[in-house]
């Protein structure tokens, strides 16, 4: 004790201690620390309990790991994993809508999405489908067709559409459009599009987009057939007695009474 009294009243001795050290030993001890300047953390390392609470340190990295696995561990000790098992996905279904002369399905043999996921065609006409659409539950399309001579009857969720046949026609029960209607009301992608298959029913309707397209870019760079359209016969009478009577319109009378 003596040695160290000799040693601290030693003027030199003192002069070659760190700065503050002399403040340091007359402090307090206090609880709480005042945070220390850049310099004085580079001089005087922080304890190893500091580096504990710092939330980007690794060790709090580890140790919310090894939380997030608490669960999945068995009497304090982690599992091994085990082999992922490879995830089946289920094959799309491509409803193909033609006649039978094509089969669509040698096409797509051994074809698959993005290398992956097998392809099953289902193809049919217009007039051996029908379907049930849902606002949630896309679309449930029924068949029944004939196929050497057997009848095969099917029920499934199709995941994409192929049109190749007509919707429309003025013959007698073949209008489809309430089939094309209720593909759209399921939300199936298509090709050609739903929209346009609908849109195409008519041609009439196809005709009067061109029209626009005649008045856009003029009959030399978009030529047209020059067409006249009636809603009914009525204008088309009217027109033939018109011109029979040099433009005057002749129009039946009732009986007089």
């Amino acid at each position: 004790m003596n040695f160290l009294r000799r040693r601290l009243s030693d003027s030199s001795f003192v002069a070659n201690l760190p700065n503050g050290y002399m403040t340091d030993l007359q402090r307090p001890d206090s609880s709480t620390s005042s945070p220390a300047s850049p310099a004085m953390e580079r001089r005087h390392p922080q304890p190893l309990a500091a580096s504990f609470s710092s939330p980007g340190s690794s060790l709090f990295s580890s140790l919310s790991s090894a939380m997030k696995q608490a669960p999945q561990a068995t009497s304090g000790l982690m599992e091994p994993p085990g082999p992922s098992t490879p995830i089946v996905q289920r094959p799309r279904i491509l409803l193909v809508i033609d006649d039978a002369h094509t089969d669509w399905s040698k096409y797509f043999h051994g074809k698959k999405v993005n290398g992956e996921i097998e392809i099953r065609v289902e193809q049919a006409e217009f007039s051996e489908l029908n379907l049930a659409a849902y606002v949630t539950g896309g679309c449930m399309v029924d068949m029944q067709v004939v196929r050497n001579g057997t009848k095969v009857v099917r029920s499934f969720k199709p995941d994409f559409i192929l049109v190749r046949q007509h919707a429309y026609s003025m013959a007698l029960g073949e209008d489809y459009r309430s089939l094309v209607i209720g593909l759209q009301y399921g939300g199936l992608p298509a090709v050609n599009s739903l929209y346009s298959v609908y849109n195409f029913c008519s041609k009439p309707w196809v005709f009067s987009q061109l029209i626009k397209i005649f008045h856009s870019l003029g009959p030399e760079k978009f030529p047209l057939v020059e067409q006249t359209f009636f809603p009914n016969h009525k204008p088309m009478m009217k027109k033939e007695e018109t011109e029979g009577q040099s433009g005057t319109i002749i129009c039946p009378r009732s009986p007089s009474k």
